[in-house]
């Protein structure tokens, strides 16, 4: 009886539908290729709306987890007032700066699903105008909800404080 029962739930669960062993190589890509591009234009600093670009990658409404500094949020609205937050009070002060990706670690999951893990680092000149550099890894479960790609779970890291993060001069060009 107990084989009959595994032997159902394995060809039940064969059966759910597409999986990622299912996605061709193409189609693995293109997933991947569509989600690199959406983190790419919502953290783009050149252009205005820079708060509202971040916040469009995580759904209206539901359960976002965001993970950062030893602390978990589970409210879209506290994740809102937390960028807002950085971008209103650290960002203001961070002259021509530049969101640099410089790896991008992408699994597809499925049609729907997807994890990414990237680095990033921010070079921009401090208030004193002398070069600074913010950065750090940030891994991230995307599900695709009404046609587009959002963020239901994040884990964020910024890069330690030490003497060379804080004297590192600006790189001269983007890392893809």
């Amino acid at each position: 009886m107990r084989f009959v029962l595994a032997v159902s739930i394995i060809a039940l669960l064969g059966c759910s539908g597409p999986t990622g062993s299912q996605l061709t190589p193409a189609q693995r890509q293109a997933i991947s290729a569509e989600i690199e591009q959406t983190l790419k234009d919502a953290y783009d600093l050149s252009k205005p709306g820079l708060t509202q670009r971040m916040l469009s990658l995580y759904p209206a409404s539901g359960r976002v987890i965001s993970a950062n500094s030893g602390r978990a949020i589970t409210s879209r609205d506290t994740l809102d007032a937390g960028i807002r937050y950085f971008w209103d009070n650290v960002g203001v002060n961070m002259r021509e700066p530049r969101w640099v990706w410089e790896r991008f670690w992408v699994d597809v999951l499925s049609p729907s699903a997807a994890v990414v893990t990237a680095t990033y680092s921010v070079p921009h000149r401090n208030p004193r105008n002398e070069p600074h550099v913010i950065g750090g890894a940030m891994t991230m479960v995307f599900e695709k909800q009404r046609g587009r790609w959002v963020i239901v779970q994040e884990h964020l890291s910024d890069l330690p404080l030490t003497s060379d993060t804080l004297q590192t001069s600006m790189p001269t060009h983007d890392h893809h």
